[in-house]
């Protein structure tokens, strides 16, 4: 690993600077693939994994898969509430020689593979909940520190592309999850051939890459009283980082839902006789559409200098697109809504990630706040198996679900007007 530089302080508590020097393709590249590998990690059992499991876990657990499914990926979420705001504070602290963010990248991604290691030889509901819940704290740590180096290393006018090539490096790495647990060739190697691909794909990054270092005598006097207090961000406050991390919320709440019984929708609901593969196909097809906006969107979003028309009208058209899904269950249909979801998202995910950091109250706290913004991704994932689950069995099954999946979405676009601090 080459040398590291010192944080650029500004002001007298020696809070780190806002970057004004644009960051090359190389930094850009590596931290991107860091960024992809991580998702890799989280997508591959989200997609195909868990569920599979699920399916041969529930006859002997008393439960239906669905509802097995929900309670594990609720426990992991509920896991990756706490773990990256916290891991990403542990960050703003962390004096190592090779940096702030380069230590949690690394432990976080290694023991994100020993924990999938262990998901692949899991024999029951209870094993299967442990090791998903290891997996979200660990790969957690580690994003939270991908996260936060945008903040410390880019300047404002670049957020939207830099965001871009991450968000295009998480749909190739939900893309490649799901290729990966669908031709590994079994649960076990599916695990397996993510855990290997989460490690390698963060390696670039901290061999080639230096981070900056906080000094031991810039590093925040600790008390665990103002730690733990430091996580409450007063929404009187923060007006704008209030309402952005809400209708980031309900967004991803509105994707959360359409994807959490996806395998089963297909299976169950449009009879597709290898569902797996079925969900391998709207997976690239979303992430082909989604890589034709996602830097796009970014880049014009940095020349324009807005933020908020580009969220907004990308989350009208996830919304008509999760309307339409409701409205027209054939597999021509789900490949069509799949294809205007990628479009919509890929915008959202690119241009929402450079809003948040341009509402980020404190430069010294970034990978702590960008911890509570990031929780706006983690708690859907809670929120939706106990919204769906009932809705999908009781309430009118997958049509209703779906409706209900484009009215949060839109609420969250509209929303998005309510931030005043950013055009």
């Amino acid at each position: 690993m080459t040398g590291t530089r010192p944080v650029r302080p500004a002001g007298p508590a020696g809070a780190p600077a806002e970057p004004v020097e644009r960051v090359g393709r190389g930094w850009i590249a590596a931290l991107s693939l860091a960024n992809g590998a991580i998702w890799v990690g989280w997508y591959g059992p989200l997609q195909i994994l868990l569920a599979s499991q699920a399916g041969d876990f529930a006859p002997g657990s008393g439960m239906s898969k669905e509802t097995v499914l929900a309670w594990v990926t609720g426990a992991g979420a509920l896991v990756s509430l706490v773990a990256n705001p916290f891991f990403g504070a542990l960050s703003d602290r962390t004096t190592a020689r090779f940096g702030r963010r380069t230590p949690w990248i690394v432990a976080g991604a290694a023991g994100g593979a020993l924990s999938l290691l262990l998901l692949a030889g899991a024999g029951g509901v209870a094993t299967m909940a442990v090791g998903w819940c290891l997996v979200q704290l660990t790969l957690n740590a580690a994003f939270a520190a991908v996260t936060a180096a945008v903040p410390d290393r880019v300047p404002r006018r670049q957020r939207g592309s830099v965001g871009g090539w991450l968000g295009a490096a998480q749909v190739l790495g939900v893309v490649g999850g799901t290729g990966l647990a669908t031709v590994a060739g079994g649960v076990a190697a599916g695990y397996a051939a993510c855990a290997v691909f989460t490690v390698m794909g963060v390696a670039p990054y901290v061999l080639r890459h230096p981070d900056l270092r906080l000094a031991p005598a810039d590093r925040p006097a600790w008390t665990w009283r103002g730690f733990l207090a430091g996580f409450w961000l007063s929404p009187r406050r923060h007006p704008d980082l209030a309402w952005a991390w809400l209708t980031r919320f309900l967004i991803n709440l509105s994707n959360a839902l359409v994807l959490l019984y996806l395998l089963y929708y297909l299976r169950d609901r449009l009879h597709r006789p290898d569902p797996g593969e079925s969900v391998l196909i709207l997976t690239a097809v979303n992430g082909l559409t989604l890589l034709a906006t996602v830097v796009a969107g970014g880049v014009w979003s940095d020349r324009v200098g807005r933020r908020k028309p580009f969220v907004v009208w990308s989350g009208v058209l996830m919304a008509v697109a999760t309307a339409a899904l409701a409205g027209r269950q054939t597999w021509p249909g789900a490949i069509v809504a799949a294809a205007v979801l990628g479009v919509g998202f890929g915008v959202f995910t690119s241009v929402d990630f450079a809003l948040m950091t341009d509402v980020l109250p404190k430069a010294l706290d970034r990978g702590k706040d960008l911890g509570v913004i990031n929780v706006a991704n983690a708690l859907p994932q809670v929120a939706a198996p106990a919204l769906a689950a009932p809705i999908v069995t009781y309430l009118g099954g997958y049509r209703v679900l779906y409706l209900v999946a484009a009215v949060i979405g839109l609420a969250g676009a509209v929303l998005v007007g309510r931030i005043r601090g950013v055009d």
